[in-house]
C-alpha cells in the first residue's frame, strides 16, 4: 500500500489559488491510491459545505467543484476542525460526502504509527 498523505488547509475562498493547489496535491495523492486526508481548519472549513467550493482560481486552473468531486471519487477524506466549524455557526447537515468533524486526536489516530507525508497550505 502506498504511504499516507495529509494535506492541512487553513485558507478558504479568500485565496482560491492556494485552495486549488492544496486540492491538486490531495487529488494527486488520492488518485495514486494513497490514503489521503485533508485536515481543514479556519476558513477552509467552509469548503466542506455543499455548494461552497466553486469557481475557477486562475486561467488554466481546474474548477474547484471538479477537484472536490475527483477527491471524493478517489476515496479522499475530509477531517474538519469542529472548533473552527462551530465558531462559524456552520450547519453540520450541509457537510459534503467524505467530510466529518474531528480534531487533532482523530487526525493522529488516522495517521497511526506508520506516519504520513504532509503538506500545509
Amino acid at each position: 500500500m502506498a504511504g499516507k498523505a495529509v494535506i492541512s488547509l487553513t485558507t478558504g475562498l479568500e485565496d482560491p489559488e492556494r485552495v486549488t493547489v492544496a486540492f491538486l496535491v490531495a487529488v494527486g495523492a488520492a488518485e495514486q491510491g494513497r490514503p489521503t486526508l485533508m485536515f481543514l481548519t479556519k476558513e477552509a472549513t467552509r469548503l466542506t459545505l455543499d455548494g461552497v467550493a466553486t469557481g475557477v482560481a486562475c486561467d488554466g486552473c481546474p474548477p474547484l467543484a471538479d477537484l472536490v468531486a475527483r477527491y471524493v471519487k478517489a476515496n479522499g477524506t475530509f477531517l474538519v476542525c469542529p472548533i473552527c466549524f462551530d465558531s462559524r455557526k456552520l450547519d453540520k447537515s450541509q457537510l459534503i460526502e467524505g467530510a466529518e468533524l474531528g480534531g487533532t486526536v482523530p487526525m493522529w489516530q488516522w495517521i497511526g504509527d506508520e506516519g504520513a507525508t504532509t503538506f500545509s497550505y
